[in-house]
């Protein structure tokens, strides 16, 4: 592995670049969220020469605050950081190009790409799924209907022949120093402008859709035996937390009612966010970036999937709940999937709360071991650098 470069300047960057990462934001931040990593890493952990296109960059500024809107082109964590505007400016491809989620390529750069000698690998990186067919769709190619390029499908996935899951060469590292360290954990409440809760109240994150679900578990848990924190970073209003304070609320507020107190938080960078999920006894987490980031978390967590039409994301969350819970208990296993099932279909009885509560220390345990077997397989920018290599 290759030590992380020196922070390069625009002008640094002039020679064809190693990597072209496309992204268009579409909502809720997951594709951004998975692209913004992916190219980090590719610039971290591989020394690479990376550009992002971005098409969004207002929404962007909220995963990454030191970006500048006024800025078509800079380059910020060692990554080239352009604006995609709807008038692409012509450039030459870099040796790999990965269009995030199917985004669709501007036209010119794709003719571009097939007048190159060698011409650039080209990826299609796809959504998350742990269904059977992932396995037989990874890295099937897509010739080009008039020009002389493949396209290959990139599938993440939890199996060994899939594209695995991102994850940064330090990730467990920085987790165990983090959750190790007093004086880390300190410092990231004071950063927050904020203080650590007492140690006998349970630590719960939620970052997820709308969803009335969670109107019944903040009367739940106003009501709880134990103490409840909840941390609530917000990238948007969520109707059902006003309505339960009774006013809108906003990042720094703080609603105290029985046994429970919520916390709104500002919506934080990526790196801030995993150390939130380090701290919590449970998270709530949705989509596809903040849902595997749970799993690197080895802690207990409860997935909003982005929901489909006619109910297509139900088959998602069973496949994943499948093999996930396929070491647990059978007793765990059902209060797990009952309980994801419950907050998938927006409404949670407190009988159901009170279950997962008592299965916390199961499932904790079951988290650690399933952080630890996914982490002997090779992530997932390893494998795609990989197979790039293979095709250049």
């Amino acid at each position: 592995m290759l030590s992380r470069p020196p922070v390069p300047s625009v002008s640094t960057f002039a020679a064809r670049p190693d990597w072209d990462v496309f992204c268009r934001v579409i909502d809720n931040f997951g594709d951004i969220g998975v692209c913004w990593r992916l190219a980090r890493q590719l610039a971290g952990d591989f020394a690479l020469h990376v550009r992002l296109w971005v098409d969004d960059f207002d929404s962007f500024r909220l995963l990454c605050p030191e970006l500048d809107p006024g800025l078509s082109i800079q380059v910020l964590q060692g990554v080239e950081i352009h604006c995609w505007e709807t008038c692409f400016t012509p450039v030459v491809p870099a040796r790999v190009v990965v269009e995030g989620f199917a985004c669709h390529l501007p036209e010119t750069f794709v003719e571009h790409m097939a007048h190159l000698s060698p011409r650039p690998v080209w990826i299609n990186l796809d959504y998350l799924s742990a269904e059977e067919w992932v396995s037989g769709c990874h890295l099937l190619p897509s010739p080009h209907p008039r020009l002389p390029l493949i396209k290959y499908f990139f599938f993440p996935g939890f199996a060994v022949d899939t594209g695995g899951l991102l994850r940064e060469s330090t990730l467990r590292a920085r987790r165990l120093q983090f959750t190790g360290s007093a004086e880390l954990r300190s410092a990231w409440w004071r950063e927050l402008g904020s203080t650590a809760p007492p140690a006998s109240a349970l630590l719960v994150s939620v970052f997820g859709y709308d969803n009335p679900a969670l109107g019944d578990l903040l009367r739940a848990w106003e009501i709880s035996e134990r103490p409840i924190c909840c941390l609530m970073p917000l990238s948007r209003p969520l109707p059902v937390l006003d309505a339960f304070a009774g006013r809108s609320l906003g990042s720094g507020d703080i609603i105290r009612r029985g046994s429970l107190e919520v916390r709104v938080l500002p919506f934080v960078e990526q790196d801030r966010y995993d150390c939130l999920l380090w701290l919590c006894d449970l998270n709530f987490v949705r989509g596809e970036d903040s849902f595997v980031r749970a799993q690197w978390a080895a802690r207990p967590l409860v997935w909003h999937i982005y929901p489909q039409q006619a109910a297509a994301h139900l088959t998602k969350l069973d496949a994943f709940l499948a093999i996930y819970c396929a070491q647990l208990p059978q007793a765990s296993s059902v209060v797990l999937r009952d309980f994801w099932h419950a907050w998938n279909a927006g409404r949670i009885e407190a009988m159901a709360w009170g279950k997962l509560v008592a299965a916390l220390p199961q499932l904790r345990e079951h988290a650690l071991r399933w952080d630890a077997e996914l982490s002997l397989q090779e992530d997932l920018l390893g494998r795609l650098v990989r197979f790039s290599c293979s095709r250049l």
